[in-house]
Parts: structure tokens; C-alpha cells; sequence
């Protein structure tokens, strides 16, 4: 399976807005999936293929999961970013489509991941 191509992310001052890119993806399952340093891996935004997506509780209202069919490409657009969204941010792809595609079905279901990209969030 080809991996997804991640950009974006960097460095950022807290209340600012960032976009992170992830190309080559479809699948029946799209996530985001963050990883602070000395922590676990939390899914925090999911979309599905019909266009259905899903966060967790920390970045509702702020980040929006989106896909451009016509690219193949999934977007996160953080907006109002806090120190707490610092980590490296990774986009995954479950193409099997077994588990449910909801942040609280975690990340093992997701087969394919890009490399990853850093954001730094600073006051």
C-alpha cells in the first residue's frame, strides 16, 4: 500500500490556525491521530467515506476533518490551537472498514500511516 504524504504543521502561537495535509488517501476509514511527547496515540478526528466525521471531546468546535475526493487528499484545519495540541499529528487510513470509524474505536484499525508531522504550539 502506497503511505500517505503528510505537510503542514510548524510551529504556532496559541488562539492561531494551522493546516496539516495528507495526499494519496482513501479508504473506508480517514483519521488524524495525535501523539504528545511521552504519551499514547489519540484519535482525534475521523472521516469516513460517505462524507460522516467524528471528534474527540478536545478539539470539537476548533479542528474540521475534511476530504477532497477529486485530490485525494484529507485536510485538518486547526483553528484556536491551545499548548495542549502540541505533538506529532499523524494521518491514517483503514481500508478494510472493520471497526467503526469513530474516535473511540482507536487506532490499531488503521493499516496504513504517514510519517507524520510536528506542531508546536507556543504563548
Amino acid at each position: 500500500q502506497i503511505k500517505p504524504a503528510q505537510s503542514g504543521g510548524g510551529s504556532v502561537q496559541v488562539g492561531g490556525s494551522l493546516r496539516l495535509i495528507c495526499e494519496v488517501v482513501r479508504g473506508r476509514c480517514m483519521g488524524w491521530i495525535r501523539q504528545a511527547r511521552g504519551q499514547g496515540r489519540e484519535v482525534i478526528a475521523v472521516d469516513e467515506f460517505d462524507g460522516t466525521t467524528n471528534y474527540d471531546d478536545s478539539v470539537k468546535g476548533r479542528f474540521t476533518v475534511s476530504l477532497d475526493s477529486a485530490k485525494n487528499t484529507l485536510y485538518l484545519d486547526m483553528n484556536n490551537v491551545q499548548p495542549e495540541d502540541t505533538g506529532r499529528y499523524y494521518c491514517a487510513i483503514d481500508h478494510q472498514g472493520y471497526s467503526a470509524c469513530t474516535v473511540y474505536a482507536g487506532a490499531d484499525h488503521f493499516g496504513s500511516w504517514g510519517l507524520g508531522t510536528e506542531v508546536t504550539v507556543s504563548s
